[in-house]
């Protein structure tokens, strides 16, 4: 059995490149203070399923030799999951769960509030403090956690870069480099053809990777904070295949953009946070463009695979100072608190309080919403790389 000097630790959600590092950072950190790691596998769900301390399925201890490697290579070797133990619908409750345990449990009509039974199973492993690694519904039950009294903290991840309170999330860095790679790959085939490229990118309510690619490769960008016009954006890839020598033009469009009077309709059943998948802005664009235009694109989905294999230096080098700030907010007996970097530098900041949704890209200071492309001047004072909270 654990003792409460146990830290455990999880991640939930979507993979991104870096978490390994997170994990490693942690198991070979917490012995120099004393602590030893739990590893709560598949997020949430390892807390609401494991059937007790000793359940493999949910539970494995972590130490310097079993994670020697880990941070080779990109995911998660916790596995993870999109499981809302606040929100637990009868479909998917565990099947170890008794008639008379689920009656003590608060019940809406549709969904069971599991926080107890997470309660309850960090005191069977004898966790004293739980790392959470995760984006917005990740650090949201956190929060709620956090709320009743138990210890955490919280490690920003998402490759939107979107959470309150963090100029950066680990798996940022990684994606907007990934995806420069690809459509730079790509242009040769967009030029051969001298067709318009559009490539989707992950970003259900924020732009952030959309606009730092396009910064990268010099293209339009398309975000959910700007409701764009439609004839506009046409007008300004033709303008851009008019004035290239190669006769093509691209464009690089948030899964959560749409233009003016459209309707951003959703598809598929909602996840444990109430998501439903937007629909493909990049066909939808892709065949206005054809209809208005008679020109020909290119589609590229640029999700999933920006996600995947190991983490670029930055995502490595924060993955590890984010893990060894949260071992040094325990040692200290700070609990509460997400790491994060603000102003450009490292900090820790109050969880995220859920109800104020995705952090935004400020259209201001970095967008140029009539020329639909990110803004390159008044840089001057602006942190090197991110943009300030």
């Amino acid at each position: 059995m654990a003792t409460k000097n146990t830290i455990g630790i999880l991640t939930g959600g979507g993979d991104v490149p870096g978490l390994n590092s997170v994990i490693k950072s942690v198991a070979y950190g917490a012995g120099e203070i004393g602590r030893s790691v739990i590893g709560i596998r598949k997020g949430w769900k390892g807390l609401t399923h494991m059937t007790g301390p000793d359940d493999a399925t949910y539970v494995w201890p972590l130490t310097r030799d079993n994670t020697r490697t880990i941070d080779r290579t990109g995911g998660t070797v916790l596995h993870t999951s999109r499981t809302n133990p606040g929100k637990m619908p009868e479909s998917k409750l565990p099947p170890n769960i008794s008639a008379d345990r689920l009656k003590t449990l608060k019940f809406d009509g549709k969904n069971y509030d599991f926080t107890p039974i997470v309660l309850g199973n960090l005191e069977k492993l004898g966790i004293g403090c739980l790392i959470a690694i995760g984006g917005d519904d990740t650090l949201s039950f956190a929060s709620v956690l956090s709320a009743a009294g138990f210890p955490v903290i919280g490690v920003p991840k998402t490759m939107d870069n979107d959470v309150q309170g963090t100029e950066y999330c680990i798996g940022f860095s990684t994606a907007i480099t990934r995806a420069s790679d690809a459509i730079t790959r790509q242009r040769t085939t967009i030029g051969s053809h001298e067709r318009i490229g559009i490539f989707r990118i992950f970003g259900r309510d924020a732009g952030f990777t959309a606009l730092y690619t396009a910064y990268v490769t010099s293209a339009r960008c398309l975000i959910p904070e700007f409701r764009f016009n439609l004839d506009r954006a046409i007008e300004l890839l033709m303008e851009d295949k008019r004035n290239n020598s190669s006769n093509y033009s691209m464009v690089i469009a948030s899964e959560g953009a749409m233009w003016e009077q459209g309707k951003v309709d959703e598809v598929g059943e909602a996840d444990a946070y109430g998501h439903r998948k937007k629909v493909d802005i990049g066909q939808a664009l892709a065949a206005e463009v054809q209809k208005r235009t008679g020109e020909e694109t290119i589609v590229s989905d640029l999700t999933y695979d920006l996600r995947s294999g190991a983490p670029d230096v930055i995502d490595q080098l924060v993955a590890t100072t984010f893990a060894n700030i949260a071992l040094d907010l325990i040692r200290e007996g700070k609990t509460g608190r997400m790491v994060g970097v603000q102003k450009g530098c490292y900090a820790n900041v109050p969880l995220p309080d859920a109800s104020l949704g995705a952090r935004k890209v400020d259209l201001k200071r970095l967008y140029n919403t009539e020329r639909y492309r990110p803004n390159y001047s008044s840089k001057l004072g602006a942190p090197l790389l991110f943009n300030q909270v």
